[in-house]
């Protein structure tokens, strides 16, 4: 992708020492871009990437989303923002649902002020496939972070010159947390694989493709859109045999069902969004209803037209050959077989 846009711009990424910003971070340091801000609670993490990007390019600063007033001296000066500071871990938030509601809800709100306030250009805010027809705390957290990105722009319009966008996700391969790497750590040290079903589908979606998304968004977006790329998918079942393939290691596996409000399957896209969507040879943008609360504005009533959503189940389902040549081409695979 052309990053000539970039050059000699400041951006911030807030909870940029995860999965996705420190894949951002070494993205980005290759290029022309004038300063990356790294924002973050961890300062252990903070202390590693310090060392290995010991220049002025790139700007640590320990803060937290949930105060308000740590993120003015962080973003301030900053053309664009990233958020992606978050509690992405399900049970957790299942069982303390309040943290999601300060981090998810009000630290993303706290963001999209402070960018309004300082007239930040740009921010794309990073969301999930639970958002969508939530059935558990992180994705109805995610959600209500979705609609209050959605509506700041316009509720805001008089006084606001920033633009907000969202990016939504499903599965990214060898993100922390994530399946596959406990899969392989559990598959490697010969315990039990703990599976809740194995017709489960989940899209796969790799960590060069998720920055190549929010870069996409960047560049591309208009007022209150949301972005989705087209992903495949693949069952655990499938998962797991091409595991066994790549380490030449027979899974033992044991059957746990389902976890606190997981679904069957994933859905990036619901059959309402899909009807207010255009499509791009990679990905769907998702426009806004910009219909005010009398339903005046004629121009954007939203078709009736009968779509599928976007989901795991619906969209292309690879076979395990197709899924180990894909997995054999991810960084944290070399990363695992180089060891």
């Amino acid at each position: 992708m052309d990053t000539s846009f970039l050059n000699g711009k400041v951006l911030t990424i807030t909870g940029g020492t995860g999965s996705f910003g420190t894949t951002l971070l070494n993205f980005l340091y290759k290029t022309d871009i004038k300063k990356i801000k790294i924002i973050s609670r961890d300062e252990t993490k903070q202390d590693s990437l310090r060392k290995q990007f010991s220049d002025s390019k790139v700007e640590f600063f320990i803060g937290d989303i949930r105060d308000k007033d740590s993120l003015y001296s962080s973003l301030e000066g900053s053309d664009y923002v990233f958020h992606a500071a978050a509690l992405k871990y399900v049970p957790s938030c299942e069982f303390f649902p309040y943290e999601a509601v300060k981090t998810n809800i009000i630290g993303s709100n706290n963001v999209l002020e402070a960018a309004r306030l300082l007239d930040i250009k740009k921010v794309i805010m990073l969301s999930t496939d639970k958002a969508v027809m939530p059935i558990n705390a992180m994705g109805i957290s995610k959600s209500m972070m979705e609609k209050l990105t959605c509506t700041y722009g316009f509720n805001h319009k008089h006084s606001v010159k920033t633009i907000y966008n969202i990016t939504r996700y499903g599965n990214v391969m060898g993100s922390r947390g994530s399946v596959i790497p406990l899969f392989i750590d559990l598959l490697l040290n010969g315990k039990d694989l703990t599976v809740t079903d194995l017709r489960m589908t989940r899209f796969m979606m790799s960590l060069e493709e998720s920055v190549n998304l929010v870069l996409f968004a960047l560049k591309e977006g208009n007022q209150g859109e949301l972005f989705v790329q087209k992903a495949p998918s693949a069952t655990i079942e499938c998962l797991i045999k091409a595991l066994e393939i790549i380490f030449k290691k027979k899974a033992n596996l044991k059957t746990i069902g389902f976890r606190h409000s997981e679904k069957m399957h994933e859905t990036l896209l619901s059959a309402e969004e899909a009807n207010r969507s255009s499509e791009k040879e990679d990905y769907y943008i998702v426009k806004p209803d910009l219909r005010d609360l009398d339903y005046q504005n004629k121009e954007n009533i939203i078709s009736q037209n009968i779509v599928e959503p976007f989901e795991s189940s619906n969209t292309k389902i690879l076979e395990v050959e197709e899924l180990v040549d894909l997995l054999l081409k991810q960084t944290f695979m070399k990363n695992y077989l180089n060891r």
